[in-house]
């Protein structure tokens, strides 16, 4: 079993943890300014993506500009990861290839207090990646347990690419966001990473 094998079901029979719906964690909030050059990425990439939909344009068009201009705003304080093997423990089945990691360590060239991970949903369906994002932000609560970094909550995030959805992790319990983003509102998508990564310091 790996990251991408987990579904909601297994998040409790698995790893033990509960979910907490219905909750609005982020509508307080504020929006944060962004670039013109996001502006600009996104105001011809989206189109694009839209057209040739599929996960890796989506990716490469709309998400990873987005992750790009938070590492910007935090002057490189953070370092994110694209694509890495992030094995913590395979008798849980955490281990496999993550999509994306936030990490609140400045160090790019090795992975080091992972903080948010961010997981592309599957055929367009926000919910699809909520197994696989819970399961990768478990693995970076173990991860940082054992290098004796006690965070007090690990992030998520689920998109589409067009939609956002975000996550907390905190003891035994993940919260998934009531609400959801639409990239369209990308000041509100912005400023809710900036807050997840200013809380955790």
């Amino acid at each position: 079993m790996s990251y991408s094998d987990f579904q909601l079901a297994d998040i409790k029979d698995k790893l033990g943890l509960s979910l907490v719906e219905r909750e609005s964690l982020f509508t307080k909030v504020e929006p944060a300014p962004y670039s013109e050059h996001l502006r600009e990425t996104l105001r011809f990439n989206l189109p694009l993506a839209t057209a040739i939909n599929t996960e890796k344009a989506r990716s490469e068009l709309i998400v990873t500009p987005v992750l790009v201009e938070i590492l910007k705003q935090c002057k490189l304080n953070i370092s994110l990861f694209s694509g890495i093997d992030f094995t913590v423990d395979k008798s849980l089945g955490l281990n496999g290839i993550c999509d994306y990691i936030i990490s609140l360590s400045p160090e790019q060239l090795m992975l080091d207090a992972p903080l948010i991970a961010i997981v592309e949903a599957k055929n367009d369906n926000l919910k699809s990646g909520l197994g696989q994002c819970i399961s990768e932000m478990q693995a970076a609560k173990i991860y940082n347990q054992n290098k004796g970094r006690n965070l007090s909550s690990i992030y998520g995030a689920v998109t589409t690419g067009s939609l956002w959805s975000f996550l907390r992790l905190a003891d035994e319990k993940v919260w998934v966001d009531a609400d959801e983003y639409h990239i369209s509102n990308a000041s509100k998508i912005i400023g809710i990473f900036l807050q997840m990564v200013e809380s955790s310091k």
